[in-house]
């Protein structure tokens, strides 16, 4: 049977729901990131905060945020002008900012979106932690089918770095890949590093 980016959706999340050790791998995972020429080169890092079975990232954000050595930027979902899905970027300096919002990912307060000082520019972000469904060792990425990071993508410096990071079980042969989809500089699991050549 031909491989659809459904199917392989469906695969990688009973892969990734089924994940043993979920918190112990993704400490694993994201100590890695954080050993990166390029996340410690950088000087403003774009985290997700993860939802349900994601490699989780709570942990690793807030410590970089008693560090104050990096400014860290979350996204949020929310719409654009046009009513398609698109992730704001808030300056985040205390978790306690935060509350429960869409999937029950911590994000900004709805009446704070737009704020002077807290909202960032694309263009701004040297590095992106980006999460995804499943990846390929080269680069290649497979998100929920809504499009938030796509666009952001978009938005993004020609030289910003993007680093996918899943657990070993959600790493496929070759994910389905088309045109306008985006590749991955690195993908990092908790046994491999792999690094996109082409890009």
């Amino acid at each position: 049977m031909r491989a659809t980016k459904s199917s392989q959706r469906h695969l990688a999340y009973d892969a990734r729901n089924a994940q043993q050790n979920r918190e112990q791998l993704s400490q694993i995972i994201t100590t890695k990131v954080l050993a990166l020429a390029e996340y410690q080169q950088a000087k403003t890092v774009l985290w997700y905060l993860h939802c349900r079975s994601e490699v989780h990232t709570l942990h690793t954000v807030m410590a970089e945020l008693a560090k104050q050595h990096k400014k860290v930027v979350i996204p949020y979902c929310t719409k654009d002008r046009l009513g398609n899905n698109h992730l704001g970027l808030w300056h985040l300096e205390n978790i306690s900012e935060l509350t429960a919002g869409t999937w029950g990912i911590l994000e900004p307060p709805k009446e704070r979106w737009g704020e002077l000082g807290k909202e960032v520019s694309a263009g701004q972000i040297d590095i992106v932690i980006v999460p995804g469904v499943a990846f390929d060792p080269h680069g290649g990425r497979l998100g929920n089918g809504a499009g938030y990071y796509d666009r952001l993508f978009a938005r993004l410096e020609k030289q910003c770095t993007l680093v996918g990071v899943c657990f070993d079980s959600q790493v496929f042969a070759q994910v389905l890949m088309q045109e306008y989809d985006v590749y991955m500089h690195t993908v990092i699991t908790e046994t491999h590093l792999y690094r996109n050549k082409g890009q």
